[in-house]
C-alpha cells in the first residue's frame, strides 16, 4: 500500500492572474474573494483538499511584486514571500499567451528556493485560435525545470484535476496535517470580513478600494442565525462619504449583497450592521495594520 502524502502548495504569481479563482475551483468552495481589481488578496489563505491518498494545503498568496509604495504593499509582499519559502511545492500561475517582466520576477524568486515547481497556464479558454497555445507552452517550459506545465481554466474548472494529480506526486510522505473535514484555516470572522470587503471592492471605483479594510466587532450566532457588527475603515473623511453614498444608498447596497453572500457562503442567516469609520493613513502604519488584523 502506498504511503500517505501531505504537504502545502503555494499558488504564486503576479497580481490578477487568477490565483484566488484557482483556489476556489480546486476546493469547490469560495474561500478567497475575487474581484477584477489587482491585489484583491491581501493575506495568505489556505484551502485544504483531503483525499484517501493525500492531503494538499493550497495557499493563495498576494501577488508578488517588486514595488512597495505603501506599508500595506510591504505586508502583502512579505506574506507572499513567506508562503514561497514555507511550501513543499510551488505553483506558478501565469496567463495564457502572456509572460512579462512581473512573471519573470516571480519565476526567478521561485527558482531560488529550490522547491519543486509546477507552471499553471490559466485562462486557456480565452485563447483564439487554439493553435496559438502550443508555441506558448513550449516557450514557457524552456524557462525553468518545471515538474509539469498544466494548461487549464480556473473559471471554467477545466483540467483542474490534472493539476491536483501533479502536485500530489511531489508531496512528502506524511500523515494528514488537518482534520479530513476541514476546508480552511481561516476563522469565521476573517471570512465574514473578507466577504464584506469583496462587495466593497466590486462596488467602489478607482483607487478607493485599496484604502478600505473591514473588521468584525461582533459575531453572535445562535440557532443558525447571526448578528454581525462590522466596521469599514477608510483613510479620509471624503472616503467615508463615498462609501456611504448619497442618502446611504451605496452602503445599503453593499450591506445587502454582503448579507446574501454571508448567508450562502457561511451557511447562516445573517443580520449585518455596518459602520464606516476613519483611521488616517492606516495603510501606511505598521501599528494600524496590526490593530486591523494584518499579522505577519
Amino acid at each position: 500500500m502506498a504511503a500517505y502524502r501531505a504537504g502545502s502548495a503555494a499558488l504564486i504569481g503576479r497580481p490578477n492572474v487568477g490565483k484566488s479563482t484557482l483556489l476556489n475551483a480546486i476546493i469547490g468552495r469560495k474561500l478567497s474573494i475575487v474581484t477584477p481589481k489587482p491585489q484583491t488578496t491581501r493575506h495568505r489563505i489556505a484551502g485544504i483538499l483531503t483525499r484517501p491518498e493525500y492531503q494538499i494545503v493550497f495557499v493563495d498568496t498576494p501577488g508578488l511584486q517588486d514595488r512597495h509604495r505603501r506599508v500595506l504593499n510591504q505586508y502583502m509582499h512579505r506574506a507572499a514571500v513567506s508562503a514561497l519559502h514555507d511550501a513543499d511545492v510551488l505553483v506558478l500561475v501565469v496567463e495564457a499567451l502572456v509572460f512579462g517582466d512581473e512573471d519573470a520576477f516571480v519565476l526567478e524568486r521561485a527558482r531560488r528556493t529550490g522547491r519543486p515547481l509546477i507552471a499553471v497556464v490559466n485562462k486557456v479558454d480565452r485563447v483564439r485560435p487554439k493553435s496559438r497555445l502550443l508555441p506558448y507552452l513550449t516557450s514557457l517550459a524552456a524557462r525553468a525545470e518545471f515538474a509539469a506545465v498544466v494548461p487549464l481554466s480556473a473559471l471554467k474548472r477545466t483540467h483542474v484535476a490534472s493539476l491536483v494529480d501533479e502536485i500530489a506526486k511531489l508531496l512528502p510522505e506524511s500523515p494528514p496535517l488537518y482534520a479530513a473535514d476541514q476546508l480552511t484555516d481561516q476563522t469565521r470572522n476573517f471570512r465574514a470580513a473578507e466577504i464584506i470587503r469583496e462587495k466593497l471592492m466590486l462596488r467602489l471605483q478607482a483607487e478607493l478600494p485599496y484604502g478600505v479594510t473591514v473588521t468584525i466587532e461582533r459575531f453572535a450566532e445562535e440557532g443558525g442565525q447571526a448578528e454581525i457588527d462590522a466596521v469599514i475603515w477608510v483613510e479620509r473623511a471624503s472616503h467615508k462619504a463615498m462609501v456611504i453614498g448619497a442618502g446611504g444608498a451605496l452602503l445599503k447596497e453593499v450591506g445587502r449583497s454582503a448579507r446574501l453572500a454571508l448567508n450562502r457562503e457561511l451557511g447562516i442567516r445573517a443580520h449585518l450592521n455596518l459602520w464606516v469609520k476613519v483611521r488616517e493613513r492606516w495603510a501606511d502604519s505598521e501599528q494600524a495594520l496590526a490593530a486591523l488584523g494584518y499579522h505577519a
